[in-house]
């Protein structure tokens, strides 16, 4: 069973001001990931399609991300 946890939020969070970072990595303007703070929540897209889809994650769903990747929870091996 699939569980839509942002249906309540899906569609509601308005976007066209959110101001979208790159990491200090990330240079020119090929494919990156950018991240945005909007309305309590953080937004997160693919530069090289910026009105394409935008994950939306919660303060505590984007720490454990953060902390995994700290981790290398998703290193590849």
């Amino acid at each position: 069973m699939v569980v839509d946890d942002k249906a309540g939020i899906r569609g509601t969070i308005d976007l066209s001001g959110a101001q979208w970072q790159r990491g200090s990595q990330a240079t020119g303007d090929g494919d990156h990931l950018e991240i945005a703070f909007v309305e309590g929540h953080i937004a997160m897209r693919n530069s090289a399609d910026p009105d394409g889809p935008v994950l939306l994650f919660t303060p505590a769903e984007w720490e454990a991300f953060v902390l995994g990747a700290r981790d290398g929870e998703f290193d590849e091996p």
